[in-house]
């Protein structure tokens, strides 16, 4: 379930003569481009709560990083089918929530999905399907019913030999959340966290207007479908039209189903607005593997989560409580 974040969102920012009071850094963290922009009172304040925030994302990601050789997730997955390893509470709570996120979505989410062998090549080097039994055998592995937590001492269990966890399709997230918190509670009125896409935004515009994303053709970027506001919430866009194959006709995209081991189908791009990051990076990608007609069932099925689709005909599709005004 590789996750790949497209640059279909896009920020608007109509400043009037308060636009001094915006601070913004782009930078590049947890591997990704990060933009950082915070409402201040002054360069000097604005620069260090973007510090802050970057010491804070800096941290989640040596904390979920699965190639740190000090990091915790590493030394889960170097124990897998020996024994179960006691990490931190953050840590714990984080797999803890992934899990229930797995068994909401049937398994289309899943942090297991590192264990995949890889089997597709995105790269341009395919030139026919892979035979269905490797296909079976890639993901013979993935299964969050095997990750086994104990919450008594706060150890984490990968049941099999050769299993892996992997925070690649909500890391960025929830390090998004984390840096606005922090931020939050420093005191910074306004401001949106955006990690390659996943989004975050409190509070509004100095001049007293909302933050708005753009909904983005996905074969067209310089094309917006419709704008809409976002208030003190998240938004992630996942999209496949950057890493696919063609084979007999058929596109196959980069986000694969760690049930099957098939690539997902029939969508370009999933936007999801959520409360907080974490939860809208997962349910981006467990979208792309549902298909629009069930991802559009699913999130219309939960509180406070709205969704739009671009499927492979690049028509749009919006969960019940959206209304896009189109732009001509």
């Amino acid at each position: 379930m590789l996750k790949s974040i497209c640059n279909a969102l896009l920020i608007l920012m109509t400043l009037a003569a308060t636009s001094q009071n915006v601070y913004e850094r782009t930078l590049k963290l947890m591997g990704s481009r990060f933009d950082i922009t915070v409402v201040a009172n002054s360069e000097t304040e604005g620069n260090q709560y973007i510090d802050l925030a970057v010491n804070e994302i800096a941290r989640i990601e040596k904390l979920i990083s699965s190639w740190d050789a000090r990091s915790q997730t590493l030394e889960i997955n170097r124990n897998c089918g020996i024994k179960p390893i006691i990490v931190d509470e953050e840590l714990y709570q984080l797999i803890k929530r992934s899990l229930k996120i797995s068994k909401l979505t049937n398994g289309a989410f899943d942090i297991s999905y590192a264990s995949m062998d890889k089997v597709w090549h995105f790269d341009g080097s395919m030139t026919e399907m892979p035979s269905e039994e490797a296909i079976k055998n890639s993901v013979s592995k993935v299964g969050y019913q095997n990750i086994i937590l104990n919450d008594e001492n706060h150890s984490v269990f990968l049941k099999l030999a050769g299993m892996k966890i992997g925070f690649g399709a909500i890391g960025k997230g929830y390090a998004a959340d984390k840096a606005k918190a922090l931020l939050q509670q420093k005191g910074v009125v306004a401001g949106i966290i955006n990690a390659s896409g996943d989004l975050n935004t409190w509070g509004k515009q100095p001049d007293g207007k909302d933050w708005m994303v753009a909904i983005v053709n996905p074969l067209n970027k310089s094309k917006v479908f419709s704008w809409l506001p976002v208030h003190n919430s998240a938004v992630v866009t996942s999209g496949n039209y950057e890493k696919y194959v063609t084979l007999n006709g058929t596109l196959y995209t980069h986000i694969i189903d760690p049930r099957t081991g098939y690539p997902s189908t029939g969508i370009l791009s999933a936007t999801v607005f959520a409360p907080n990051a974490e939860v809208a990076d997962a349910l981006a990608t467990s979208i792309f593997v549902m298909g629009v007609e069930t991802g559009l069932d699913f999130v219309n099925q939960l509180k406070g989560v709205e969704c739009v689709i671009v499927d492979a005909d690049n028509k749009l599709h919006t969960s019940q409580n959206i209304n896009l005004k189109p732009i001509d």
